[in-house]
């Protein structure tokens, strides 16, 4: 690839980013980087009454945290800024103008209330109403008034917008990197509105002249924009602009049935589909991936793999990993299923490779608080400790809020014991046995996990008894239940004297 690659991610702040918004952002950066290019945020805010505030600094903290930031966007090397279409609208006017003046636009007059009379016309008569080449001419715009009764509605303030004129007869050979060759029949569309009477483009037009003078080269976008793929190819011909390449997503399906991902689908399966926690102007709060106790590099891996594969059986990637192996020519057509379940097994992998201290700061609020509520009071519990605690438990955890489950044993001593664990465990001699076994281990001075595995091992196996005799009445005084890391990492994280405690209180049940 010769030219400077330049794509762009250009979402409307009217609410929160969502998840499918994050894989088309992602697939951008992507592409940039695998070329050397230059990754750029634009701020679509044309339509001013779905703004929402808070929406912008929404899209941008949630690309930060997914570590994929724009280098080029609002307040960030502003080489083609500003980078706000509402901030742009001076520009869009002139170009409107210049395609009325090259034939390829025009003035329409038309009234809500003309408009929707033709409309139910058509309905009437069993066909669509299509405001283009069959009927423009009957409607009220400057190609059916004269140059002098145009001019006097312009000047007279007469509301107006400016059209496309959609050519007549012919065929458009268009081309997409992932959906291949296109052909599209001009008779069939319609003339877009390019620019409103309240001096706004619509998207169309401000999205053209923008791509145009950021000099963008590749256009990735999702499959609902296909429908206007045609406008925009006639729109780059009409100003004599060399076209970037287009590239349209497959778009993100529910796990269910039909139809693509919605916010519906999230709140009714109990998983969110946005990237951070959002709260709306009504107060409204919407979960995020990243407060769920999710892992930016999980949710990243995931994404890419919403429509994308790399060919070969590897899943687990790295952003650097990402970046090498990414190609546009591997995108599918076909929809990508979002599977709840495939994020959580993706975020369970890099739980693995997290730091146990940063694990442990993350926890640690949650320890002291149940700590607190149990009111137990341990001089021990620093971030230290929690740090070895997360090193035994965390293979079995997906998110950091599983970890009190999975070792409240090594910071309170059990209450209560585990019905089914106590039967199976409790046998006529166990506390025989216990008893003994709390002797020995108080009089072990090297509170090591190797010389307490081979003292109580040693004793075992001098005793002439089953391991499990042992064993299992141990795990269930030291954890309250038949689950857990090796019970000798156990009794060396809580010391002798907890150790001993606990095996006294199981004795006290028998």
């Amino acid at each position: 690839m010769t030219k400077n690659v330049r794509v762009r991610f250009a979402p409307s702040p009217t609410g929160p980013l969502h998840i499918g918004g994050v894989r088309t952002a992602l697939f951008n950066y992507l592409f940039a980087k695998k070329h050397n290019g230059t990754f750029v945020l634009r701020i679509e805010d044309t339509d001013q009454n779905r703004y929402v505030e808070g929406a912008e600094k929404y899209i941008v903290d949630a690309l930060n945290w997914c570590n994929i930031p724009f280098d080029e966007g609002p307040g960030k090397n502003e080489k083609f800024g500003p980078y706000r279409q509402s901030e742009r609208k001076h520009l869009y006017k002139q170009y409107a103008e210049q395609l009325i003046a090259s034939g390829n636009a025009y003035y329409a007059f038309d009234t809500a209330e003309s408009l929707d009379a033709a409309r139910k016309e058509h309905e009437a008569n069993k066909e669509t109403f299509i405001y283009n080449w069959h009927n423009r001419l009957q409607l009220s715009n400057s190609l059916s008034l004269s140059a002098e009764e145009t001019q006097t509605k312009l000047a007279a303030g007469e509301d107006y917008v400016i059209r496309f004129k959609s050519p007549q007869n012919e065929t458009l050979h268009l081309t997409d990197i992932i959906r291949g060759n296109v052909t599209i029949d001009t008779n069939v569309l319609d003339d877009k509105v390019l620019f409103k009477s309240d001096g706004m483009p619509t998207y169309h037009l401000a999205n053209i002249v923008d791509d145009h003078l950021m000099e963008i080269t590749h256009v990735i976008r999702g499959e609902e924009w296909l429908p206007s793929l045609a406008l925009h190819y006639q729109l780059y011909k009409a100003f004599g602009w060399e076209s970037p390449e287009f590239a349209h997503l497959p778009l993100i399906l529910k796990p269910t049935g039909k139809g693509k991902l919605s916010k519906r689908d999230g709140d009714k399966l109990g998983f969110p589909v946005f990237p951070l926690e959002w709260k709306s102007p009504e107060g409204e709060i919407s979960r995020g991936y990243k407060e769920d106790g999710y892992f930016a590099d999980a949710m990243v891996n995931f994404l890419a793999f919403l429509g994308w594969n790399p060919g070969t059986e590897q899943e687990i990637f790295n952003l650097d990993e990402l970046v090498t192996a990414f190609d546009l020519d591997r995108v599918n057509k076909s929809g990508a299923r979002f599977d709840p379940d495939k994020i959580k097994w993706f975020n369970h992998h890099y739980m693995q490779e997290q730091n146990n201290d940063d694990l442990a700061e993350i926890f640690k609020p949650i320890v002291d608080d149940n700590v607190s509520l149990s009111a137990v009071e341990r001089s021990d519990i620093d971030v230290n400790y929690i740090a070895m605690v997360v090193g035994l438990i965390k293979e079995r955890a997906t998110f950091v809020n599983d970890f009190w489950d999975l070792s409240a044993f090594f910071f309170v001593s059990p209450k209560t014991y585990d019905e089914k664990a106590y039967k199976k465990a409790m046998k006529e001699d166990t506390r025989e046995l216990m008893s003994e076994l709390s002797m020995l281990i108080n009089t072990v001075e090297d509170f090591e996990v190797e010389n307490l595995t081979t003292t109580i091992k040693t004793w075992i196996t001098n005793k002439e008894i089953g391991f499990g005799k042992v064993m299992m009445p141990l795990r269930l005084a030291l954890v309250g239940a038949l689950q857990g890391p090796d019970v000798f990492d156990i009794m060396y994280m809580i010391g002798k004297n907890q150790t001993v405690e606990r095996i006294e209180n199981l004795a006290t049940t028998i």
